[in-house]
Parts: structure tokens; sequence; C-alpha cells
């Protein structure tokens, strides 16, 4: 544990995944809670108490306080992270923005260069980059373990009424379950095989009535040669004990919900791990955010990981408004 003072951090928006962010404060020595935004201020008062903070209803309400502050974290819909995140860095704050970091590449890069401009920090939060399980996994995979890899699995599906969210806005959101469960995805498969070099999307049935895609297949390849296939879908659920499967020449590696494995060639499987923990997930970001500000460690995600993976995002939505079928010839 440092011996230094521990980083203030405002949470900017108040939703389920700032409840998130609220438990793993508790558990992170060098990050320290300062104040709770909400531009519903029942909501920020309601945070405020149960976090033992201040509540304001704006990031601006915030700044003219005065509050000692040393960051944000920003929960708040995509379509604000921009403005947002230029106005923390401008104001000499650091930025945990959640995913996607924007809904364009152009407003991504507008916020990777005011971070560079001021000096100040700036991080997308990826939450399955920071499951011990899945580093693990990249370490496995780094050391040859189950050879060279062929196939990258992943597959986040859940059967949720996304009707009246703003997930499925697109002038709010950027898109559908592709851009919402897919951002984590196609980081998660930049991080296990590096850049990806391109993708086919193809979507399935919309059920919901949704302005947007609730259901979509990504194939993809990484410039080192593995190719991958990744199910996404808010309309079905598939029972699957794994979020991960990495199938090697040598062996797998599965990343699991409850527990994590590995396997090789004609042996058994050997356990590694505990599964998703999602709280520790997130307190590992907010130490490894915490630490980078502190100087004690690098970044796990730079904001040139978050450009990536905005950029990554664009080319999936390209993909799936072009026509990747050829037809089958009748006899």
């Amino acid at each position: 544990m440092s011996e230094t003072k521990p980083i203030r951090i405002a949470l900017v928006g108040i939703g389920g995944i700032a409840l998130a962010y609220e438990e793993a404060f508790a558990k992170a020595p060098r990050a320290q809670l300062c104040a709770v935004i909400d531009t519903d201020s029942e909501r920020a008062d309601e945070a405020a108490a149960r976090t033992r903070t201040v509540g304001y209803s704006s990031l601006e309400d915030l700044l003219k306080s005065g509050t000692d502050c040393d960051a944000i974290i920003l929960c708040t819909p995509p379509n604000t992270h921009c403005a947002l995140t230029c106005q923390a860095i401008e104001a000499g704050l650091h930025v945990l923005c959640e995913k996607p970091l924007s809904i364009d590449s152009d407003s991504a890069e507008k916020m990777k260069a005011t971070s560079e401009r001021t000096g100040k920090v700036l991080t997308m939060a990826s939450k399955f980059r920071y499951v011990d399980d899945v580093a693990k996994s990249k370490e496995m995979l780094d050391s040859g373990l189950i050879g060279d890899l062929v196939l990258f699995e992943n597959a986040f599906t859940s059967s949720i009424d996304m009707s009246g969210r703003w997930n499925s806005s697109p002038e709010i959101s950027g898109g559908g379950v592709l851009i919402d469960n897919g951002t984590h995805s196609l980081d998660i498969a930049r991080f296990l095989l590096g850049p990806i070099a391109d993708v086919r999307v193809v979507e399935g049935l919309r059920t919901q009535s949704l302005e947007v895609e609730e259901t979509v297949a990504i194939f993809l390849r990484s410039e080192s040669g593995a190719i991958g296939n990744i199910d996404l879908s808010w309309t079905i659920h598939k029972p699957l004990d794994y979020f991960i499967r990495l199938h090697g020449s040598k062996g797998l590696i599965s990343v699991g919900w409850g527990e994590s494995k590995y396997k090789l060639t004609g042996e058994d499987w050997v356990v590694f791990g505990e599964g998703y923990d999602k709280v520790g997930a997130f307190r590992n970001q907010l130490e490894n955010f915490a630490g980078a500000l502190l100087g004690e460690e690098e970044l796990r995600i730079t904001a040139d990981d978050g450009v990536a993976s905005v950029r990554a995002i664009e080319a999936a939505y390209e993909a799936l408004h072009s026509d990747p079928w050829v037809p089958v010839a009748r006899a």
C-alpha cells in the first residue's frame, strides 16, 4: 500500500456502473471517492449520503466548488463523453472514461489530443482487461503454453428488455449491442490477439422493435493470423460457463464466469482461477488508474488503446452495413 496521499476522484453519472465503482473504492487504497455528480439532484444527494461525500448536479458545479479533486470517472452516456472529458481535462483533472471512449473516432481523437496537450491522463474503462483470470490467460498465451493461437471465441449474450433504455438509442449510444457489448469484446480481442486486421459482422433478427441491432456475430482476423468469432445479443442467452476461449495448436484456455482453466492436448483440465469477479475487476481498474497518476505503475489501457477501440467499432459498423453473403447456387 502506498504511503502517499490517495488520488481523490469524483464519480460523474450515478447509474449501475457507478454503483460498482462505489463498492470498488472501499477496496482500492490508492483511490478515494471525493464527490458524486448527477443531473438528477435527488440521485446525486442519495449517492452523496450513501458514500459520505458531496453531491453536485453538474461537472461545472464541482469545478466551481473548489472541492479538492484530482480526477473524475465518467459514467455518463457515450454521446456526452467528448464534451465532459475535454471540460474536465481543461480544468486540470485526469479522466477515466467508461467505454466506449466516444461514439466516433473524430471525437475520440479530440479527447486524446486534449489529454496530450495538457499533460493530463486519459484512459478508457474496460473492466474485462482487469479481470485477474484474463490477465493470467494473456501471460499463459504469451508464454507459448498452448502453442500458436488459432481461434479466439467470445460471447456476451443475455435476454434483456432494452426498450426505453438509452443504450438502444443511436443518438445517445452510437448504436446497439455492437457498440455496447462489442466494445468490450473487441478490446479483449486486441489485448489477447494484438492488432485486428479485418472484421465481418452479421446481424440477427430484431425481435424487440428497436432502432438498433440487438444480435450480431462478429468474425475477425488478427494481424498475427489468428481468427475469432464473437456472439453478442440482448435477446438470447447462451448458457455457457465461459466468456473467452483461446484455442491453440497445443491446447486451449477457457476463462469462465465461475472458474478458469486450461487443457493441453491429451491432458486433463487444470484450474488456474476463480473466474469473473466484477468488484475485483473494478478495484484493479481503480488501483491501476490511481497508481499511474501517482507514478507507481503504467496504465494498462492508454488513450491510444481507447481510440483504437473506437476505430475497431467503426470498422465493425462498416462491415455490418456491407453485404458479406455469397449466394449458394441451387441444383
